[in-house]
């Protein structure tokens, strides 16, 4: 039986790593999460979880374990982002970049950081210190990036609790639209499509007239997510 050819390529080959923009939302503001960098290069510059791809795994792969090393992030669902291949985005060399974003609920995702991270916080998106690398690129791509998909699916089930209030799911699309949104127009269109079930309890203990909770059917949800749906504001 002839033996498998092994081939070595002639020219020189970037390096593969992946990064992450984590999004969380704490009911008021949309979060990100970032690492503090422990090694160098930008030794204690805030950066996204990411890493170097190995062998054995594909982008995703290497995306979801650096996740959980470097921010003790598991179970993570991620979309990929985009493929940042600036000549000299990374002081080390020829460095390729596969990056990923993802949504999560962020009361069920602490940050821990491990591996070379020194720490890892989630930040609100208003106020990101200087960022590593290239990454305030990556950074306005993702937000770019979900705030178009706000209008064409619901993404509210990752990043809100299992019941929440109309007021809630406002707060959450002007948070990642970065405007304000009229009150009354907001409920009309979101409850038009049919997405919500109102449950039969109301908030405790507060000093305004006690709103009801709400959470999303999951079957329409589901149809939703697949199909998608023209939300303009």
């Amino acid at each position: 039986m002839e033996k498998e050819k092994k081939y070595c390529y002639e020219y020189p080959r970037p390096a593969l790593t992946t990064d992450c923009v984590i999004f969380g939302f704490d009911g008021l503001e949309l979060k990100v999460l970032l690492i503090e960098r422990g090694i160098e290069p930008y030794k204690g510059r805030w950066a996204f979880p990411g890493g170097f791809v190995q062998m054995n795994e594909t982008t995703e792969e290497g995306a979801k374990r650096e996740l959980e090393e470097e921010a003790g992030l598991k179970n993570v669902f991620i979309e990929q982002l985009y493929t940042f291949s600036d000549v000299h985005r990374d002081p080390r060399g020829r460095v390729v970049s596969v990056a990923y974003y993802a949504l999560v609920n962020l009361k069920e995702h602490p940050a821990t950081a491990g591996d070379d991270a020194k720490k890892a916080q989630w930040f609100s998106i208003k106020k990101i210190p200087s960022l590593a690398f290239d990454h305030e690129k990556i950074f306005r791509m993702a937000m770019l990036r979900i705030k178009g998909k706000i209008r064409y699916q619901p993404i509210g089930f990752e990043l809100l609790p299992e019941k929440f209030t109309l007021s809630e799911l406002q707060y959450l699309y002007e948070a990642i639209l970065e405007i304000k949104l009229d009150k009354r127009n907001f409920r009309k269109k979101i409850k038009k499509m049919n997405l919500l079930i109102e449950l039969d309890e109301k908030q405790q203990n507060v000093q305004h007239k006690a709103a009801s909770f709400y959470q999303f059917d999951k079957q329409k949800y589901e149809e939703l997510l697949h199909k998608g749906f023209n939300f303009e504001i």
